[in-house]
């Protein structure tokens, strides 16, 4: 697979290893930017920010931009999400992501475990699920995959999935092995 990038010189100043190999990674998720060219540029102003063409081509210029310092790849695959719902636009594919933030936040989600280390930005999410994110992010990755498909047959799919959610945190979460206390058994 080969994803050409070119990173914007405020980018190649903050670039660290990590963030390389993070973003590295995370294109290998999204293969239908195979052989499309990507600009990866600096935002101070949010965690990340793509931007798209009004009226898509093939030869359309994709841009991400993201912050270095907080970057996850949550929000790597958020926003290179938002490329991909740019150009199932101009596409007749009939598996199009739909257009708007929640929707790319359920799709990055659904796509890989690996986008799932930093809680989404734009779905509702309760407190506690959100506070307490990697004990609930299985879960709501799983919702997320459904959710999918229950918008095949199911207009208000949106609404079902953040109604699940909620249904998440009315559930007391279950202590891992690793959370317990072991007993200290001393001689006596």
């Amino acid at each position: 697979m080969a994803i050409p990038v070119i990173f914007t010189p405020r980018m190649k100043r903050r670039l660290t290893r990590r963030a390389l190999a993070m973003l590295e990674l995370g294109l290998r998720q999204f293969p239908e930017l195979d052989g499309k060219s990507i600009t990866i540029g600096y935002t101070q102003a949010h965690l990340g920010s793509a931007v798209l063409p009004r009226h898509p081509t093939p030869e359309s210029k994709l841009t991400i931009r993201l912050k270095v310092r907080k970057l996850t790849y949550n929000t790597i695959g958020h926003e290179l999400t938002h490329l991909i719902q740019g150009l199932s636009r101009q596409s007749a594919a009939t598996t199009r992501i739909p257009v708007g933030e929640k929707q790319c936040d359920i799709w990055t989600l659904a796509r890989s475990s690996l986008f799932c280390d930093d809680a989404p930005s734009y779905l509702k999410l309760p407190r506690v699920v959100r506070e307490n994110w990697t004990e609930y992010a299985r879960s709501v990755r799983s919702l997320c995959i459904a959710a999918i498909e229950k918008r095949k047959t199911y207009r208000f799919y949106l609404r079902w999935l953040e109604a699940e959610i909620k249904q998440l945190a009315r559930v007391p979460l279950r202590k891992s092995r690793e959370e317990k206390q072991l007993p200290l058994l001393f001689d006596g």
